[in-house]
């Protein structure tokens, strides 16, 4: 089935994102009056143990490498908002080039990672995962190094939770997050190097 690409990006272009009630329930536009995001400046954060975890080097990092897998990685859990209309939405997104996928690695096994939007200079994060212990802490310490060097201005995380909020996320006013967003849509960049 083929999606509406360029209605879909108006959507998230005016800071609604896509969810399903249930695996199998049928898709629907949200919002929220206070939006989490992930800080790129000197207000994000991470635990110490982690910091030990990135000086190892354990985990090498890539884009779009494994796109599909860490959709599935998004999706493997009891209870996902994330049905295969969405699983098939994301994929016609990347394939247009505003979906992408920030993996982290141990060797040829994917450890964890993070899927989301790149419009201008908003990443609109939809979900992240992990399959080995810190792979997706280290994706979200990496992406936000990634994110800062191509000069984006805006990481969208929808919805806080004491995991992000570790990290120094924080939750915005609705008004305050639409004039956020279109300044950061305004704005040129590009996620791929």
């Amino acid at each position: 089935m083929e999606f509406d690409i360029p209605a879909i990006i108006r959507g998230y272009a005016r800071g609604y994102f896509l969810m399903a009630n249930d695996p199998d329930g049928e898709l629907a536009w949200y919002t929220s009056n206070a939006r989490a995001l992930v800080p790129l400046d000197d207000r994000f954060r991470y635990p110490k143990s982690l910091r030990r975890v990135l000086n190892q080097e354990r985990f090498a990092t890539a884009i779009d490498r494994d796109f599909r897998g860490a959709i599935e990685g998004c999706a493997d859990r009891e209870t996902t908002w994330i049905c295969d209309d969405l699983k098939e939405i994301y994929w016609q997104l990347h394939q247009h080039g505003w979906a992408h996928s920030f993996e982290t690695w141990q060797g040829d096994r994917l450890a964890g990672g993070i899927l989301g939007l790149a419009i201008g200079g908003a990443f609109i994060g939809e979900s992240m995962f992990f399959k080995i212990p810190d792979g997706s802490k280290v994706a979200m310490v990496k992406l936000v190094e990634h994110l800062r060097s191509r000069g984006f201005v805006l990481f969208d995380a929808q919805m806080n939770n004491p995991h992000l909020e570790r990290f120094g996320a924080y939750t915005i006013a609705a008004e305050e997050y639409d004039d956020l967003l279109a300044r950061a849509i305004a704005t040129q960049c590009s996620f791929l190097p």
